[in-house]
């Protein structure tokens, strides 16, 4: 049985307390005034660009709102353009911090999420080699519930209360200018938004609920009965995810560009979701093993993992390549303005996700052998949860900020509290499993003795 030792609660609780300071200082600092906004856009031109924006192009900035100044009274519309674009800059400010939040946030869910998506897949396709893994993926799934509730909480802050900016489509006044947005009025509104939300949630975390509840009653029942109803539930569940997880990505992401659409994005968001997934699973297995955790667990268990992490991070290669060359190539405006925002003020963060995501885990994990070694799996493994959250950052942030981004306070702070939040969540969870092996699962014996 394992221990939840204080030093790791210790250090989890320290993380959420630090991250949470963090959060707030992030809020406090951002602008609350468009005096305020173009003082910090001129700051960080005297220091070289800091947020994406170059020196040369701030001072453009700054000489044209100083022209505009001179000939106010002259260029009437003129001014009123600078005064929209200077309340659109305090907007985009404004949304840093709740954008650094909502992405930091998504990235831990979507660790549980992607986890109890491959659990499901173990049923349906009745696996052998994995049952030894089922305890370790319930403990990494049980941050669904607390993960989910914060992202509903926030969409109902971003929406209900219009606490900040980062869907436009929730501002009545661009609604009201936009015929577009209009015509989609009927998909883009917020009680629909919400009621979205609320059933691909709710319907997750029940599974969730039904699917752990038979895994353990299995533990104790003198046949198959329980084992037959995970499956059923499964099977559904996969239908269902696929589904609304299409519709997630859709209006949780695709959303903060309601003008942009790619028919590839959902599965995009689903691959980066999935490696990260397996990716951690792999990392809490090595960990418990250090302890001297999961005897049944060998070598070849860690080697079928790492091939998951290989084919994967060649998977969300394929499919970053094929949304990327073909809008790039088609050269559609509406289509192509997204991937140019990206290359224009992302371009290290944009280009630099594939070192991370596809480089360094093609040739770290490409050996057959290399799968084996916890250490280059550990190297591989890092190196993809850092290139998946530059992926999720790189969706959100130029939707919602655009070239007035940064890395710093507000972004570390999130990654602190929901890091903090996710090791304390599975690792409680972790303590209080009575046993790590599904004793009565049918294919545990040949699980136990997985050699490959």
């Amino acid at each position: 049985m394992y221990t939840f030792s204080n030093k790791l609660k210790l250090a989890s609780i320290i993380l959420m307390v630090v991250g949470f300071l963090g959060i707030g200082l992030g809020f406090i600092n951002s602008p609350s005034t468009i005096e305020e906004a173009k003082a910090m856009v001129a700051q960080d031109a005297h220091h070289g660009g800091g947020h994406g924006e170059s020196t040369h192009e701030a001072a453009a900035v700054e000489e044209h709102h100083a022209e505009a100044g001179v000939h106010a009274d002259v260029h009437g519309d003129e001014a009123a353009s600078h005064q929209s674009h200077d309340e659109h800059t305090l907007s985009k400010l404004q949304n840093r911090p709740w954008a650094a939040f909502f992405i930091a946030a998504f990235f831990f869910f979507m660790l549980a999420l992607g986890t109890l998506v491959f659990y499901a897949i173990q049923h349906v396709a009745q696996v052998g080699w994995s049952p030894v893994l089922f305890r370790v993926m319930e403990a990494i799934s049980s941050y669904l519930f607390p993960g989910a509730v914060i992202l509903y909480v926030f969409f109902v802050l971003t929406s209900a209360f219009h606490l900040n900016h980062l869907y436009i489509w929730m501002d009545p006044n661009v609604m009201a200018h936009d015929e577009i947005l209009q015509l989609k009025s009927g998909y883009l509104n917020i009680p629909f938004f919400l009621i979205r939300s609320l059933i691909f949630l709710a319907g997750w975390i029940i599974y969730r609920h039904f699917a752990i509840k038979n895994s353990y009653a299995q533990d104790d029942a003198k046949d198959n009965t329980y084992y037959k109803k995970n499956f059923k539930m499964s099977v559904f569940f996969l239908l269902f995810f696929f589904v609304t997880e299409s519709i997630m990505a859709w209006d949780w992401f695709m959303g903060l560009e309601p003008h942009w659409y790619s028919t590839l994005f959902a599965w995009y968001v689903f691959a980066s979701m999935f490696v990260s997934a397996v990716t951690v699973i792999a990392m809490v297995t090595m960990y418990l093993k250090s302890k001297g955790l999961l005897e049944f667990v060998n070598d070849s268990h860690i080697h079928d993992l790492a091939k998951f992490m290989f084919g994967l991070s060649i998977f969300w290669t394929y499919l970053w390549f094929g949304q990327f060359m073909l809008i790039w190539y088609a050269n559609i405006p509406e289509e192509a303005g997204y991937f140019l925002t990206r290359i224009e003020h992302y371009n290290g963060i944009f280009f630099g996700m594939l070192v991370f995501n596809f480089v360094c885990p093609f040739l770290v994990l490409m050996n057959s052998d290399f799968k084996r070694v916890n250490w280059f799996v550990m190297i591989a493994g890092i190196s993809i949860l850092i290139g998946h959250y530059m992926d999720i950052f790189q969706i959100v942030m130029p939707s919602t900020v655009g070239e007035h981004w940064g890395f710093g306070v507000p972004e570390i702070g999130s990654i602190l509290f929901f890091l903090g939040l996710f090791i304390f969540v599975v690792f409680s969870a972790l303590a209080k499993t009575p046993s790590f092996l599904a004793k009565r699962n049918p294919f545990v014996e040949e699980s136990k003795h997985f050699h490959y």
